[in-house]
């Protein structure tokens, strides 16, 4: 598996660089030569903060770990990878049989892993209505009831929109897009 790192108020020190590549070997057992890993390393102020993220298939790994200690939490970070890859694994397995999974290797795909079921179940469920609102009336009605996202319908372009908290205390708003597909 081949990594890119890339560094944010911080300078790419070869203990850093070594310390990525350590880390990064206990995925390989997993992924094969094709597969590309985005490693980002930022510093700021008493935190240091690692996200790794894996594209394969139109799917997304991630992974990101904050703390005091750099090297203890790239391992940190590589171990909820792990998890991520394992939890999926069966599931891709099943659903994408067509799909191309070259980024695996040959050994991890065919492996069995005797795993709890994993499907998801949906342990409890809500319906409200839904009045038309602006996103600010949204982010207001969020704050109001303590949450930290909030299901609204644009009164503009009258779809379902998202609004949610970010972890730098900004705001984010998901809107359906069919460009993708």
């Amino acid at each position: 598996m081949k990594y890119t790192i890339v560094t944010r108020n911080t300078d790419l020190t070869p203990g850093m660089d070594e310390a990525v590549s350590k880390s990064t070997t206990k995925l390989d057992k997993y992924f094969n030569d094709t597969a590309n890993m985005n490693v980002t390393l930022t510093v700021e102020k008493n935190c240091q903060i690692v996200e790794m993220s894996l594209p394969f298939n139109g799917q997304i790994l991630r992974s990101e770990v904050q703390g005091e200690n750099i090297y203890k939490i790239l391992d940190e970070a590589v171990d909820t990878l792990e998890k991520q890859v394992l939890r999926f694994k069966n599931k891709l397995r099943s659903k994408t049989r067509h799909a191309d999974l070259s980024a695996f290797t040959h050994d991890f795909i065919e492996s069995r892993i005797d795993e709890e079921d994993d499907s998801v179940q949906i342990k409890r469920r809500k319906k409200f209505a839904i009045k038309p609102m602006s996103a600010e009336e949204a982010v207001l009605q969020m704050e109001l009831v303590g949450h930290n996202f909030y299901v609204y319908l644009d009164a503009q372009s009258e779809e379902v929109n998202v609004v949610y908290k970010r972890k730098n205390n900004s705001y984010g708003l998901i809107e359906p897009s069919l460009d993708d597909y």
